[in-house]
């Protein structure tokens, strides 16, 4: 495996949702090249007139829902991602600690298997608005994300996954020099963290920590790591760079046309669905509604946009 990447994220960050499109491109451009780490950021231990978020703006109003759904409205208008806010009207999560954790848990059965269950949890929250912040709720999830339920559960239940989401909780508030000279650092419930999404490309012989996984973003040295942080982990060359520079080799470029890339990847939003064919939004968007009128997808609406999905 050329390049190992560590991916500094959050379930239910909506920048991370908007950064899907640069992440999946990226997938796809090196499939089978890089291996990822899932690098649980806890965006919030609880919600409520008490939170705050420096990067979002989250804690300056009135209360933090009436922000949050401000901000994902933001969210939505800079990326094309879409979004339903209105979760936090009328079904708030309390905390993004289970739903990190349980990515944790999905992730020992294989990054892949990590990613298509983050994927589900993304999906739920920012479009579906779904409390998807307890055990019954995290659980189902398990099946329809290609997960053994039986053995996600054991280990969603272990201190192992607890003592490991503390540690990823760590690194995520001790923000490495070259991320402050991003300006990728912000503040949650009063602590510094490392900007989402953020990544973190380390060669395949590059440092490694004592358990075996690629090496957190402070122990690497500067020239074994290759960070893309903050907003620039939204950008598809920004991300090819830095894989490119740690040894990663793109077997993939050009274009992923639509329905190949829902066969591929399965339900996509519109903006993910541009990127990978690389053409503008107007003809992709004409060539995705005739596909749907002759019934080979199917529109998924969301509140300020659509998804697309195989009949």
């Amino acid at each position: 495996m050329p390049a190992h990447v560590r991916f500094y994220t959050d379930p239910a960050c909506p920048w991370s949702w908007g950064a899907e499109p640069a992440l999946r491109r990226l997938l796809w451009e090196f499939d089978g090249q890089l291996e990822f780490t899932w690098v649980m950021g806890g965006l919030a231990r609880s919600y409520g007139n008490e939170y705050s978020d420096s990067a979002s703006g989250v804690g300056t109003g009135a209360d933090c829902f009436t922000d949050l759904i401000s901000h994902w409205l933001q969210v939505t208008a800079e990326t094309g991602m879409p979004v339903d806010p209105r979760i936090w009207a009328e079904n708030p999560l309390d905390s993004t600690y289970p739903a990190c954790q349980a990515v944790k848990a999905a992730s020992e059965q294989g990054w892949e298997l990590g990613y298509s269950y983050l994927r589900r949890l993304r999906d739920g929250i920012t479009v579906g608005r779904r409390k998807l912040d307890h055990m019954d709720a995290l659980l189902a999830e398990a099946g329809p994300a290609g997960l053994d339920r039986d053995r996600f559960e054991i280990d969603l239940r272990s201190n192992a996954i607890t003592e490991a989401f503390a540690a990823d909780l760590d690194e995520v508030r001790d923000p490495p020099q070259e991320a402050r000279d991003a300006d990728a650092v912000g503040e949650t419930e009063g602590k510094e963290r490392i900007s989402f999404p953020s990544a973190v490309f380390v060669p395949a012989d590059g440092v490694s920590s004592s358990d075996g996984e690629p090496a957190s973003a402070g122990e690497a040295s500067g020239r074994e790591r290759h960070g893309v942080w903050g907003d620039s982990a939204r950008d598809p060359q920004a991300l090819r760079g830095a894989a490119l520079a740690a040894g990663a080799v793109q077997v993939n470029e050009g274009s992923l046309e639509p329905l190949d890339a829902i066969e591929r990847l399965g339900r996509c939003a519109t903006a993910e669905l541009v990127e990978l064919a690389g053409r503008p939004r107007p003809p992709v968007e004409a060539e995705l509604w005739a596909l749907a009128r002759d019934r080979k997808l199917k529109p998924v609406p969301a509140l300020t946009g659509t998804l697309w999905e195989l009949p």
